[in-house]
């Protein structure tokens, strides 16, 4: 199924993706894959379904876009710098002016409002490593969370700070006291999304998750 804003236009922008050293696919959760789904507003997912078939050159614009380009860089990048300066590309209050342009995905990667320093990808990845800990362990001198914490560019402090809202959402430890937290709201949208399903899931998500702190 074809995402309602995809354009033939954005296979050049793919094909930039992809050639770009190492050459080939990407992860799904990479920095630049994630950058170009915002850009277009078009989730990671999709976006890697696309780039298979851009490897698979299955049809004939794939055809004619490798024949034009795939022994071309230059060409490639001046033709993308002209696409990415058409008026209002990547502004999308100009661009999807008058297209009813719900977000949902996008929020994932944005800073919290509550705290500026956290993403909710950073909280699902938080969350995943809670269920691997017990609440003793959940201190700065835990080891995989001084890991984490360094992946993510943020104090072991930090993580702990969120574990300990997560613990407040658990509810095997039923918390009685009151919390008042900002990370709350955001740390409950998180645990609901991902708290009371498969582990499993979590698991797969913060495993993908990863290449995007790489």
């Amino acid at each position: 199924m074809t995402h309602p804003y995809w354009t033939d236009e954005y296979w050049l922008l793919l094909l930039k993706l992809y050639k770009k050293k190492p050459e080939g696919m990407k992860p799904m959760f990479s920095r630049d894959l994630v950058n170009l789904s915002l850009e277009i507003h078009i989730p990671p997912q999709y976006i890697y379904k696309q780039m298979f078939r851009l490897r698979h050159n299955d049809s004939p614009v794939l055809r004619l876009l490798w024949d034009t380009y795939g022994n071309n860089p230059k060409k490639l990048s001046r033709d993308v710098a002209k696409l990415r300066k058409m008026k209002g590309f990547g502004k999308p209050d100009e661009f999807y002016d008058g297209v009813e342009l719900h977000e949902t995905f996008e929020l994932d990667f944005r800073p919290l409002p509550q705290q500026p320093k956290l993403k909710p990808v950073m909280l699902i990845m938080i969350l995943d490593l809670y269920f691997r800990l017990t609440p003793i362990t959940m201190v700065p001198e835990t080891p995989e969370i001084r890991q984490l914490a360094k992946l993510m560019d943020i104090s072991a402090e930090f993580v702990c700070e969120v574990m300990d809202v997560y613990q407040f959402c658990d509810p095997y430890l039923d918390r009685g006291d009151l919390m008042i937290n900002p990370l709350l709201l955001p740390c409950q949208e998180i645990w609901n999304r991902y708290g009371n399903d498969n582990p499993e899931k979590l698991s797969a998500v913060a495993a993908q998750l990863r290449e995007y702190f790489k």
